[in-house]
């Protein structure tokens, strides 16, 4: 279902970037064994994957820093700074190695993506490219959506550490911008936390939520321009043709 809070400019829209973890897939196993296995590492007990899958949408160093936390029963910014750099280290390289045997692309994601596609090369239809901005880092970014057959969708697949900072600063949805020729009023950033909704608004562009991700809970306190309960509603919600599809 599409629940419409502002309706899009539909037929305007250029460019449409994806967040990954909790939007494009559910990875949440695959991370939480990689911070469990850098907990036992370093000495330290598991946390359950509750906790962890919550600590999901900042980056994989701040991931590591609040389960640090969480497991010392500290605040994250009393994490020794040594201790965080090497557990940061073990858990990439057991990330990159583990991360695709238990991550999956969500139920409609696929053919959402392929329908997206065919709907901008459609007579009539807007010329649109797609793009993929994730706080993941890049490597395992662009290594999954090559492993789950979705990397030929998007124009650009850009992780945590292709900018200076992470999101919910703009420079990275304002860079795909500039790449693109799209202006914000054409840009639409999707996504499953309230991150990519401040993303969005922090480049002056639309957001679409995923009540389906990691980060649902948080979508409403910053509510997104649409919400929609499964991936298979993004071409309701994109297509020029139902515009004003609500709830």
């Amino acid at each position: 279902m599409v629940h419409v809070f502002r309706p899009l400019p539909v037929e305007r829209l250029k460019l449409l970037v994806f967040d990954l973890d909790g939007t494009l897939i559910d990875s949440a196993q695959d991370l939480c064994n990689s911070v469990n296995a850098a907990l036992a590492q370093f000495g330290h007990a598991p946390l359950a994957d509750p906790a962890i899958a919550g600590f999901v949408g900042n980056g994989a160093p701040m991931l590591m820093r609040r389960s640090l936390a969480m497991a010392d029963g500290i605040q994250p910014e009393q994490v020794d700074e040594t201790l965080l750099a090497g557990a940061y280290e073990f858990f990439l390289r057991y990330y990159r190695e583990h991360k695709l045997e238990f991550t999956y692309a969500y139920e409609g994601v696929l053919e959402a993506l392929a329908a997206l596609r065919d709907l901008h090369d459609a007579p009539g239809g807007s010329p649109r490219v797609m793009a993929v901005l994730t706080n993941k880092p890049v490597r395992p970014a662009r290594g999954i959506c090559e492993g789950l057959g979705m990397a030929d969708y998007f124009l650009h697949i850009y992780g945590g550490d292709s900018f200076p900072v992470k999101k919910p600063d703009p420079t990275g949805l304002r860079t795909l911008m500039q790449e693109t020729g799209a202006s914000p009023d054409q840009t639409v950033m999707i996504g499953d936390s309230q991150v990519d909704v401040e993303t969005a608004r922090n480049a002056g562009a639309w957001s679409i939520g995923c009540a389906f991700g990691f980060g649902p809970q948080n979508l409403l306190d910053t509510k997104p321009d649409i919400l929609v309960d499964r991936a298979s509603d993004w071409t309701t919600a994109l297509s020029p043709a139902k515009i004003g599809v609500q709830s």
